[in-house]
C-alpha cells in the first residue's frame, strides 16, 4: 500500500474522529436537545463527506496526481473507519461511564420529537405508542448497538467511497491499460 494512502487514511480519520468528539462534547456542554437535532447531524453527514473527498483529492496530490480505483477508496475507507470507531468509542465511554443520566435525557428529547413529528403525519396512535415502547428498550448507547450503529456507518461511509473513488480517480487512456 503507497504510503500517501496509509498516512493521508490515519491522519485524517484521527482528525475526523477528533472533530466528531468536540463536536459531541459542545452539543452536551451547549444544550443536549442538539443530539436530537436533525440538521445537525445532516450536517455533520455532509461536512464528514467533503472530508473524504478531501482525503482522495490531497492523497491523488502525493502519488503525483494519479490514483487509481482502488487507492482512491482505500484512502476513503482507513479515514472512515479510524473516523467511526473513535467517535463511537468516545459517545460508548461519554454515555455509559461519564454521564449515564445524559442518555436517558436524550432518549425523551428523541421520543418527544419522534412523537410530535409522527403527530404532524397523523399516524395512529397504536403505532406511535409502538415506536415509544421500541424507543424506551432500545439502549442506542448500549456496546450491541454501537457496534450495530458503527458497522452501518461504515457500510454508508462505504458505499459513499466507492462513489468517491469513482468520481476521484484518475482518467487513464485505455490504450496503455
Amino acid at each position: 500500500m503507497n504510503e500517501a494512502i496509509k498516512k493521508n487514511g490515519i491522519k485524517f480519520g484521527v482528525i475526523s474522529g477528533i472533530i466528531s468528539i468536540v463536536a459531541t462534547v459542545l452539543m452536551y456542554v451547549v444544550d443536549i436537545n442538539l443530539f436530537a437535532n436533525s440538521w445537525i447531524g445532516i450536517g455533520m453527514v455532509f461536512f464528514y463527506l467533503i472530508l473524504g473527498f478531501y482525503v482522495i483529492s490531497i492523497t491523488k496530490k502525493e502519488m503525483g496526481g494519479l490514483i487509481n480505483f482502488k487507492e482512491a477508496f482505500t484512502s476513503f475507507f482507513i479515514y472512515s473507519v479510524i473516523g467511526i470507531v473513535i467517535a463511537n468509542l468516545f459517545n460508548y465511554i461519554l454515555f455509559n461511564f461519564i454521564d449515564p443520566a445524559a442518555k436517558e435525557q436524550i432518549l425523551e428529547i428523541t421520543i418527544n420529537k419522534t412523537v410530535e413529528f409522527m403527530q404532524k403525519f397523523g399516524t395512529p396512535k397504536d403505532v406511535m405508542k409502538e415506536t415509544i415502547i421500541s424507543l424506551k428498550e432500545n439502549d442506542q448507547y448500549s456496546i450491541t448497538n454501537i457496534i450495530k450503529g458503527s458497522a452501518f456507518s461504515i457500510v454508508f461511509s462505504s458505499i459513499i467511497g466507492l462513489i468517491a473513488a469513482a468520481i476521484m480517480k484518475s482518467k487513464t487512456n485505455p490504450l496503455n491499460e
